[in-house]
């Protein structure tokens, strides 16, 4: 199967936390960050989830938010710091290739974001990422 998700992060899952209706599930990316993933309980019985099991995470490039400065109070468990890699602007929005441990992320901001940012290649960041926005796929 091909995704145009572009960000698919490989890792394992480290612990599932069932709940009513949805479930936590814990993964560590291949570069050794942890990732949260909210998905359905449904979901994660079909999936088979459990601690061990290879996932790729995938986000879309519209849910990956950029800070460029150290985040507290925030309720976004996700935060992986990396390195602006490349940077594509147009008229109204901009493509941020960001490189975290072990893999690379892209998001996609409003071009007035990146300005007010001052967004280029070189710029340490951090890649934040609500855990509802985080699907799994296994292999």
């Amino acid at each position: 199967m091909s995704l145009s998700i572009r960000n698919q992060l490989p890792g394992t899952v480290t612990a599932v936390t069932p709940g009513e209706a949805m479930a936590t599930v814990a993964v560590r990316l291949s570069g050794g960050q942890d990732l949260t993933a909210a998905i359905t309980r449904e979901a994660a019985e079909d999936l088979a989830l459990t601690p061990g099991t290879a996932v790729r995470a995938l986000v879309k490039s519209t849910e990956v938010a950029l800070a460029t400065g150290r985040v507290d109070g925030l309720s976004i468990r996700n935060r992986l710091p990396g390195t602006v890699t490349a940077l594509t602007t147009g008229a109204a929005m901009a493509t941020v290739a960001v490189a975290v441990e072990g893999a690379e992320l892209t998001a996609a901001v409003t071009r007035q974001a990146a300005d007010d940012l001052g967004l280029s290649v070189g710029t340490p960041v951090v890649a934040l990422v609500k855990s509802t926005e985080v699907s799994l796929a296994t292999a």
